[in-house]
C-alpha cells in the first residue's frame, strides 16, 4: 500500500470505526485473565446483541439438543472464545451498518459479508479446522477496506467496480491502479488500526490472494468470495463450478464433499442472514441440492427423526419438572417471593458485579410493625393473608430487575440493583405510603392497615463495605434504629446513624 494512501486514510474522519460495545469485546479478547462472567457483563449491557447471541446458541449453527433459554446458557455452550468471536461480529456489522446506512451499494456489501462469512465456515469445518467461529468473523469483516474507499472516494469508487465487473481480480488490480492498493491491504491496516487480534488482519490482508498458496485458515477466508458468488453473481452455474475447482485445488475437498458444503450453507444461510438482518436469495441450484439432500435424508432417518422427537419431548418434561422443582425450591412457600436459602447466592452475585463495576448497591431490611398483634387479634390465617399481599405489593411496586425475599417471619430483604442510597430511599418511601394507603386484608370489622419500619444500606455510594455480610448487618441495624424511633419509617445507614 502506498504511503500516500496510508496517509489519505489516516486523515480520513469518517473512516469505518467499531461501535462501543464492540471496543468492549475487542478489549476483552485482549485480556488474558478475562473470564466467561466479563464476557457475560459487557454483552448483556446490549439488549440486542443478548439476543442474537441467544438466537445463535439455538440456531442451526449449533444444533443443540436443548433449548437454550437465557443468555447465560448460550455463552455457556458457545464457549469463551466463540462467544468473544461471534459478539464481536454482530456488534460490528449492527455497527457499521448503522453508522454507513443502506444503500444498494452497501447492502451489495453486507449480503456478501454475511454469505461469505457463513462459507469461510463451513469450508474451515469440512477441511477439519477447529477455529468455525474465527473463521466466520474473518469471512465477516474481509471487505470492510471496500466501506473504506467508498469514504475516501464516495463517487469514483462505484464508477471503478462497475468497469471492473464482477471479476474479483480485475477489481483488485483497478483498486491499486487507482488508489496505490486494494481492499484486502487496506482492511488489514484499518483492523491492525481497531487493535483487531493479528490472525484476523492477515486474513482480511491476504482474502484477495490465490488460495491455493495460502495456510487452510486464509485459503477458506479467501474461497468464501468465491462461494459468495454463487448465491450473489449473475450466474450461479458457472460460479459453482469455479467454486468447486478453487475449492479442490486449494482444500483438496472433492465435489461430493463441496456439494455437502453448499448444501449446509444453503440450509444454515436464511437463519444466518436473519440474524444480520439482510435478504440473500436463494438460487435454483440451491434449492435443487437441498432438495435433493431432503428427499434422502426423509427416506434415510425416519424412523431416527420419530426416535429423536421422543427423546426431545421427553427431555422437556424432564427439564420442565427439573426447573418446576427447583424453583418451588427457591420460592417461599406462603408469599411466592425468594426464600432466605435463594437471597444468598442471588446477593453475592450482585454484591460481586457491583464492585467489580463499581456500581452502587442497596438492601432494605423491611419488618411489618406490631404483626404479632395481628395474628393475636385476628388468627394466623389473616396474618398469612397480609403477608401475602404485602408481598404482592412489593413486587408490584419494585423492577423486575429487583429481588425480593422473605427473610423470616414478617421480615423481608430487597435488592435494589444499581440503586443509590437517596434513589433507594425514595423507592422505599413510596412503598411504605402505599403501604400505608392500601389495606392488607378486608375484615368483618372493615379494612386492616399495617405499617412497616425498614433499614437501608448502600454498598459503592460514598460507603464501602467488606462482605455481604458487613452490608446486610449494616441495613439491619438501621432497621432496629427504626424501630427505636417509633416505627413506620425508614433509616439510611450512616456511621453517625448508630452512634
Amino acid at each position: 500500500m502506498r504511503p500516500e494512501l496510508e496517509a489519505t486514510l489516516a486523515h480520513c474522519r469518517n473512516l469505518p470505526s467499531p461501535p462501543g460495545i464492540a471496543l468492549r469485546v475487542i478489549d476483552l479478547a485482549q485480556d488474558p485473565e478475562v473470564d466467561m462472567a466479563s464476557a457475560a457483563d459487557v454483552i448483556a449491557l446490549d439488549m440486542a446483541l443478548s439476543a442474537r447471541m441467544l438466537r445463535i446458541a439455538n440456531s442451526p449453527l449449533y444444533a443443540s439438543r436443548r433449548r437454550i433459554e437465557n443468555l447465560g446458557q448460550a455463552l455457556t455452550m458457545l464457549g469463551l472464545n466463540a462467544t468473544l468471536s461471534l459478539a464481536l461480529g454482530f456488534s460490528m456489522i449492527q455497527g457499521l451498518r448503522r453508522a454507513f446506512g443502506c444503500t444498494p451499494l452497501h447492502e451489495q456489501l453486507w449480503r456478501r459479508s454475511v454469505v461469505s462469512s457463513l462459507a469461510s465456515r463451513v469450508l474451515g469445518q469440512a477441511r477439519g479446522l477447529r477455529k468455525p467461529e474465527e473463521m466466520m468473523l474473518s469471512g465477516l469483516l474481509q471487505d470492510v477496506g471496500m466501506l473504506a474507499l467508498l469514504q475516501v472516494a464516495p463517487e469514483r469508487y462505484p464508477q471503478l467496480l462497475e468497469q471492473a465487473g464482477a471479476d474479483a481480480a480485475a477489481q483488485a488490480a483497478a483498486e491499486r491502479g487507482e488508489f496505490g492498493g486494494d481492499h484486502a491491504e487496506i482492511g488489514a491496516w484499518i483492523a491492525r488500526q481497531w487493535h483487531l487480534p493479528e490472525y484476523l488482519c492477515a486474513a482480511i490482508g491476504r482474502s484477495g490472494e490465490d488460495p491455493t498458496t495460502l495456510e487452510p485458515f486464509a485459503a477458506c477466508v479467501a474461497l468464501s468470495n468465491c462461494v459468495a458468488d454463487i448465491w450473489l453473481g449473475d450466474d450461479p452455474e458457472a460460479a459453482r463450478d469455479h467454486a468447486q475447482q478453487q475449492v479442490q485445488a486449494a482444500l483438496q475437498l472433492d465435489r461430493e464433499r463441496f456439494e455437502k458444503v453448499l448444501e449446509r450453507i444453503g440450509e444454515m444461510l436464511p437463519e444466518v442472514s436473519a440474524l444480520f438482518e439482510v435478504r440473500v436469495p436463494q438460487p435454483e441450484i440451491i434449492d435443487a441440492i437441498l432438495d435433493q439432500a431432503r428427499e434422502l435424508a426423509t427416506l434415510r432417518n425416519l424412523r431416527e427423526l420419530q426416535e429423536l422427537a421422543d427423546a426431545r419431548r421427553q427431555a422437556d418434561e424432564s427439564e420442565h419438572r427439573a426447573r418446576h422443582l427447583a424453583e418451588q425450591a427457591s420460592r417461599d412457600a406462603l408469599t411466592g417471593v425468594y426464600n432466605r436459602h435463594q437471597l444468598g447466592p442471588t446477593l453475592e452475585h450482585e454484591f460481586d458485579i457491583a464492585v467489580r463495576h463499581g456500581w452502587p448497591l442497596s438492601v432494605a431490611f423491611i419488618d411489618l410493625d406490631d404483626f404479632k398483634r395481628v395474628n393475636d387479634g385476628h388468627g394466623h390465617l389473616v396474618g398469612d393473608e397480609v403477608l401475602r399481599n404485602f408481598a404482592q405489593s412489593l413486587q408490584r411496586l419494585l423492577r423486575s430487575s429487583d429481588t425480593i425475599a422473605r427473610f423470616g417471619g414478617e421480615e423481608f430483604l430487597v435488592i435494589l440493583p444499581n440503586t443509590t442510597a437517596d434513589a433507594a430511599l425514595a423507592v422505599v418511601q413510596r412503598v411504605l405510603a402505599e403501604t400505608v394507603r392500601v389495606p392488607m386484608a378486608q375484615l368483618e370489622t372493615g379494612p386492616l392497615h399495617i405499617t412497616f419500619s425498614a433499614g437501608l444500606a448502600t454498598q459503592g455510594d460514598g460507603r464501602s463495605f467488606d462482605s455481604v455480610d458487613a452490608l446486610l448487618k449494616a441495613a439491619d441495624n438501621v432497621l432496629y434504629r427504626s424501630k427505636h424511633r417509633g416505627r413506620n419509617r425508614v433509616t439510611v445507614y450512616a456511621e453517625q446513624a448508630l452512634a
